[in-house]
């Protein structure tokens, strides 16, 4: 016998939900092809299904035939983006997520002041190229507790920082309070700009280790918030392992465990998790329980040129 404890909350934010359905009502209003700029979202059979449907990802906007209809993906584009598709006279729809676009004021309202920029967050990650690439002035990307030490913001009475929406809040804690140390006159939001959603699925992990053996996160291996869930889970003292779907379930990680938790990223669909449900009857018979925890109901506006859609 498993038993097998869900999160709550677990799986698709708001945000994800509103970009998926972008997506999908582009393609019953416009028909297809419908042209993204990077994935939608990070979630790899979220992006195999609307490709099916029409839907074409592209990394390059220079990919994106004259006139066809674009989406900028949830994570944000650098202004420079903006800037070639209104070039090529590309018709846009910006599926970015409210709350990264409230980053992004954040930052230029702290840029315009003539403040340099912190932004805590991950190298690489589209969230983050989009964020420096929507604030005109010096951005300092700082990924580390120990990257504090070697800023050099060319005024350090006149510094601020801002965050990526999808960190772990305790790590982020960490990176705050140093730059707090080192630099006394700093301002920001705290961790008020790692999203609701995000901050809700961490706790939910938390409390999830202290009753089962082992933690399950379904989420796509580029899912920043996803990756956060897992590392959380070993934070509290228990293995855990991200996983795409039930293909990856191994049958080593339930020797001798009586209770497996159960988790999904934000980018990750109910369908999957629900999957990786019906793969565990494989190692033995399920029971099936979810903790209490909070209820979202959150809703975000979508763009003017598909609420009818």
């Amino acid at each position: 016998m498993l038993r097998v404890i869900l999160a709550q909350p677990r799986g698709f934010c708001a945000g994800v939900e509103r970009a998926i359905a972008i997506v999908e009502r582009a393609l019953h209003k416009y028909g297809p092809p419908i042209y993204v700029r990077h994935e939608i979202v990070h979630n790899r059979h979220v992006v195999e299904d609307l490709r099916k449907r029409g839907a074409v990802f592209v990394d390059d906007l220079a990919e994106v035939p004259p006139g066809a209809m674009t989406i900028f993906s949830a994570h944000g584009v650098p202004k420079r983006v903006e800037e070639m598709a209104r070039e090529r006279g590309l018709p846009v729809i910006d599926a970015t997520c409210p709350l990264v676009s409230k980053v992004h004021n954040e930052g230029r309202r702290y840029a315009a002041a003539g403040r340099d920029v912190v932004l805590v967050g991950h190298a690489g990650h589209a969230e983050v190229e989009g964020t420096v690439g929507q604030i005109p002035g010096r951005v300092h990307l700082v990924q580390t507790v120990q990257d504090v030490a070697s800023l050099r913001p060319a005024d350090p009475e006149k510094i601020s920082y801002i965050t990526q929406t999808t960190l772990s809040v305790d790590d982020t804690r960490g990176i705050i309070a140093a730059l707090k140390e080192r630099f006394p006159a700093i301002v920001g939001p705290d961790v008020r700009d790692i999203c609701y959603a995000t901050q809700n699925r961490q706790q939910a992990v938390r409390n999830l280790a202290h009753r089962v053996d082992v933690i399950l996160v379904v989420g796509s291996k580029n899912s920043s918030n996803s990756n956060r869930l897992r590392e959380i889970g070993m934070e509290s003292g228990r293995p855990a392992y991200l996983i795409d779907d039930a293909d990856d379930l191994r049958a080593e990680w339930f020797q001798g465990v009586a209770v497996v938790g159960l988790t999904a990223g934000a980018s990750a669909p109910e369908v999957l998790l629900r999957g990786v449900i019906e793969g565990l009857r494989a190692f033995g018979e399920v029971e099936l329980s979810a903790l209490d925890g909070v209820a979202e109901d959150v809703r975000f506006r979508f763009p003017a040129e598909l609420a009818d859609a």
